[in-house]
């Protein structure tokens, strides 16, 4: 499991989670990734992530004040987890929580 703190609040990080799943696979290193969403709940996202003849299964629930990222790695993946975690990690914040519409001067 990856938590992503948060201060959004669970309704808006739902919100913003919905406007970002689309641009997923853009951020995936290969450039050949398809993702499948469904939202399972009001507050859980269920994705696949398709690249290279590998799919990585996940779930992510918004929390009052985290993501938490949950990922299946099969096999050989599995060997990887700590750097992938790392990079769930880093990008997380950016790829579902930040919202272009913000604006802070």
């Amino acid at each position: 499991m990856i938590d992503i703190p948060h201060t959004l609040g669970r309704d808006e990080a739902k919100r913003r989670m919905e406007r970002g799943v689309g641009k997923l696979a853009s951020h995936i290193p290969g450039g050949a990734a398809t993702v499948t969403h469904s939202w399972l709940s009001a507050e859980r996202l269920a994705l696949t992530v398709a690249t290279m003849g590998v799919e990585v299964p996940c779930t992510v629930d918004a929390e009052d004040n985290r993501l938490r990222v949950t990922l299946h790695l099969p096999g050989m993946l599995s060997l990887m987890s700590g750097p992938i975690a790392a990079i769930v990690e880093k990008q997380g914040e950016r790829l579902m929580l930040a919202d272009k519409t913000d604006r802070t001067i």
